[in-house]
């Protein structure tokens, strides 16, 4: 189980864009990374095909999950921990003790 999945709003702890919060778009376990929307965002220049046309595009970039914590309820950044609760697996932040949705 992952304590950053697809769905959470996080906050950027350290970096260009410390401060800022978004929702996570997607998680890359094997490099330890995860995009978040309006985070990281970077020039790229796009080939024109079918369906997108030529020229530079604005996009995420993905941000190292070290870098990055869950908004606890209070909306400050939290540790994730484990718990099991009624014999699931779940996880709990450790700031409020609350369990997280998801």
């Amino acid at each position: 189980m992952q304590k950053i999945k697809k769905g959470d709003n996080v906050v950027v702890l350290t970096g260009k864009d410390k401060g800022r919060t978004g929702e996570v778009l997607q998680v890359l376990p094997k490099e330890d990374r995860a995009v978040v929307r309006g985070v990281n965002m970077v020039k790229r220049h796009q080939r024109q095909t079918q369906t997108q046309e030529a020229g530079i595009i604005n996009k995420e970039a993905s941000i190292h999950l070290s870098n990055i914590a869950i908004v606890a309820k209070d909306g400050k950044p939290t540790r994730v921990g484990f718990q099991v609760v009624d014999g699931k697996k779940v996880r709990v932040a450790k700031r409020t003790g609350d369990v997280i949705d998801g």
